[in-house]
């Protein structure tokens, strides 16, 4: 069941796409339908097909992401007052019995990417209460909408063509939900990074971040790949301390990981 086969859904083709010929961006969805039109034609000339083509055409402005992007509100607090209200001491209790039940999943794991039960268990609780909640917006919609905007439209247009290849792919639809940025399944992959280092955990052939084997796998695949020292502490101070920064920027988060973390793996 866990032979975690490192079968992964392919480079991501368009991370390093420039924008010298991008499309225009604009802070209110008053241009946005001509602007697909624009961004249509960047795509497919950039390789992406009908089915990707057809899904970014469907998308709707999603004024629910601009408001959910622009009141990032808790990563501005103290690590006590985030780790409250995000729920640390629940996430803890919680994810000790993850760890406990799916031990020999974490075991593989680890053996294969060197990355502890705690930090996979606090990343997944803290990213979707272990599953429980994966969001309500439409993914293609979501990250379309961040790339039309201005504010961090060159972050976000590589990820809005890795979701379109996602959608060529079939790994996803146009109707596939997620957060409010655009992130899928369990862990909150943002589609670029999914395009990238997602992982067929269990076996099957494909690459389904709502499955919580590939998608654990993912996030241990993940972070290996962008640091991670097999046997060598994530606390602060220590070499692994700092990938955290690599799955989120927030100084508060990376804190709040470390900690559930470690509390986890006692």
């Amino acid at each position: 069941m866990f032979a975690l086969k490192p079968v992964m859904l392919g480079a991501a083709l368009f991370m390093a796409a420039g924008a010298a010929n991008a499309a225009s961006c604009s802070n209110t969805g008053g241009g946005y339908e001509r602007w697909k039109s624009e961004i249509a034609a960047e795509a497919a000339a950039q390789g992406v097909g009908q089915r990707g083509i057809a899904a970014l055409m469907a998308t709707s402005y999603s004024r629910e992401t601009i408001s959910a992007d622009r009141n990032q509100k808790s990563f501005k607090y103290t690590i006590d007052k985030f780790m409250q209200v995000r729920g640390a001491p629940t996430i803890v209790k919680q994810g000790r019995r993850q760890k406990a039940k799916n031990a020999k999943l974490y075991a593989a794991l680890e053996r294969q990417y060197g990355v502890p039960a705690g930090v996979l268990v606090a990343i997944h609780g803290m990213e979707t209460a272990f599953g429980g909640f994966m969001g309500n917006t439409r993914i293609v919609s979501a990250i379309s909408t961040l790339t039309y905007d201005c504010r961090r439209s060159d972050f976000f247009r590589p990820h809005m063509m890795a979701a379109l290849v996602l959608v060529d792919r079939g790994s996803i639809t146009g109707a596939s939900v997620g957060a409010k940025h655009g992130e899928w399944g369990h862990t909150q992959f943002l589609p670029g990074n999914a395009l990238k280092y997602g992982v067929d955990g269990d076996g099957n052939g494909r690459v389904e971040l709502n499955n919580r084997i590939d998608a654990l796998a993912s996030t241990a695949n993940y972070l290996r790949q962008k640091g991670w020292r097999p046997g060598q502490g994530y606390q602060k101070g220590q070499p692994n301390y700092a990938v955290l920064k690599e799955w989120n920027a927030a100084s508060v988060y990376q804190e709040a990981i470390a900690i559930m973390a470690a509390q986890i793996d006692r």
